[in-house]
């Protein structure tokens, strides 16, 4: 489908009947708090797969209502992951599948969640990072922080190659974590004359992970584990997993320089301060007015490899990448502690907050409410997690398989079952032909042509400097 048929396809859309509907008083509905976290895997304390983890306050938020044990993003990059949860659209359906893509162009303001939700008659409020900081558009918002300033800067020693990580002889007010959170702190605390839906997206534990020395503290050195490695484990990836993987690049300079513990330690320290941040924001949130009527749903927008598959940072379709937290709370339909093991993506958060909420979900938008989940954690669920990788790269996640399709046609298959390390890739074996088959018919059946406008990209860079040299 060529980009103008999906602009076709968004204008049929934006001119049917308009789906915001006054189910109820929109001074009955509930607020939502809606916090985001960049680049945090699950490496948190409530999900136990990493016991080196400090994560105190997200325990208790997970203590106070559902969290999911198998969440996945929608694409393992920032800009398309989160374009595609707050459209409502899918990375194979809008062609925005990088960081370079400017997703404003083919996503118009009225198929997005915000939107929605100001038609209905919320103050719509944010904070941070929630779209890519690349491309905003604040017009979507009531009112949002403009500055939040900048984080101090490491003298010395700034990590290994890319991978960037230093401890810092601050405060935790002197990073912009800290004014991203008293936004919402402030907004908590205001008296409101519509319900509000509050977003506060804090950007760590994304690179650099400069955070207060007092966080590195908390994982002493000497104490800390690598994760599952093994050191064959490219043997059986297909060349189109191998690129994605680099292992020449990241991992090569991380074994070279012997850090690695080093560069653990600091991804530890950058999730325990962004958890320590995520507290004073529910401390607050505890002492207002809003506690008894407001959802509160967490996420971030996709994990991150710490060496496993010899590969670092996003950008793969494996469990590290693709796997990283949701929590819900809703007052009235969910129980505390609960645990939900059913397999889902982000592309749910969209419909399950417009349902909670009142408000008639867009045609337009491809996931499912979670709702059923919600009440019910062991509910039949037929929906599995798929994430998206750049062009024809997908992957998809049920409680026991896992499918990974290259555009190349280059498989991968794993028993999450049996290999929760996904170290074996079954998708040679001919005796799996039918689960394969199986798996493929979850994949998209369309995919939308790239949007172009990669120009940050690595590979983008590299031409750049090459034409740049050449004589």
């Amino acid at each position: 489908m060529p980009c103008r048929s999906l602009r076709s396809l968004v204008a049929l859309l934006l001119g049917a009947p308009t789906l915001i509907a006054a189910a109820e008083p929109a001074a009955q509905r509930p607020n939502v708090l809606f916090i985001a976290v960049d680049d945090m895997r699950d490496w948190v304390g409530y999900l136990g797969r990493n016991p080196q983890t400090i994560t105190p306050n997200l325990d208790k938020l997970a203590a106070r209502g559902v969290y999911f044990t198998r969440s996945y993003c929608a694409a393992p990059v920032c800009n398309p992951s989160r374009a595609a949860l707050m459209s409502g659209l899918r990375p194979a359906t809008s062609g925005v599948y990088d960081n370079g893509n400017d997703w404003r162009t083919v996503m118009p303001e009225e198929l997005m969640l915000t939107t929605q939700f100001r038609k209905a008659g919320y103050d719509v409020r944010g904070s941070g990072k929630i779209y890519h900081e690349a491309y905003k558009r604040t017009s979507e918002w009531d009112a949002y922080q403009t500055n939040s300033g900048a984080d101090p800067k490491p003298n010395g020693d700034t990590g290994v190659g890319g991978i960037a990580f230093a401890p810092l002889d601050c405060k935790d007010e002197d990073l912009r974590e800290w004014k991203i959170t008293d936004y919402a702190i402030d907004q908590l605390q205001k008296k409101h004359d519509k319900p509000f839906f509050l977003a506060c997206g804090l950007h760590k534990p994304h690179m650099p992970w400069n955070v207060p020395r007092k966080y590195y503290e908390m994982h002493p050195l000497d104490q800390i584990q690598l994760p599952p490695y093994l050191e064959t484990d490219l043997a059986d990836i297909p060349p189109a997993g191998i690129k994605m993987a680099h292992p020449e690049t990241d991992h090569a300079k991380i074994l070279a320089s012997g850090r690695w513990k080093e560069a653990i330690q600091s991804y530890l320290a950058a999730i325990s301060y962004s958890d320590a941040m995520i507290g004073r924001l529910m401390d607050a949130f505890d002492k207002s007015e809003h506690r008894d009527n407001t959802i509160v749903v967490f996420w971030s927008d996709h994990g991150w490899h710490l060496g496993e598959k010899h590969h670092w940072r996003k950008f793969a379709l494996w469990e590290e990448s693709t796997r990283s937290p949701m929590i819900w709370v809703v007052p009235g339909l969910t129980k505390p502690n609960v645990a939900c093991d059913r397999p889902v993506d982000f592309m749910s958060i969209y419909p399950t907050l417009t349902d909670l909420c009142g408000i008639p979900t867009p045609k337009h938008v491809e996931g499912k409410s979670l709702r059923t989940l919600l009440g019910d954690p062991k509910a039949t669920w037929d929906q599995p997690a798929l994430t998206t990788y750049r062009f024809k790269n997908h992957a998809v996640r049920t409680e026991e398989w896992r499918y990974i399709r290259y555009a190349n046609g280059d498989e991968e298959l794993y028993n999450e079952a049996k290999d929760p390390n996904e170290w074996t890739n079954l998708a040679t074996l001919p005796e799996y032909a039918a689960k394969k088959a199986e798996l493929a018919k979850l994949f998209p059946t369309h995919d939308q042509a790239d949007i172009g406008g990669n120009q940050g990209t690595p590979a983008a860079k590299k031409a750049a400097r090459q034409k740049k040299a050449a004589p």
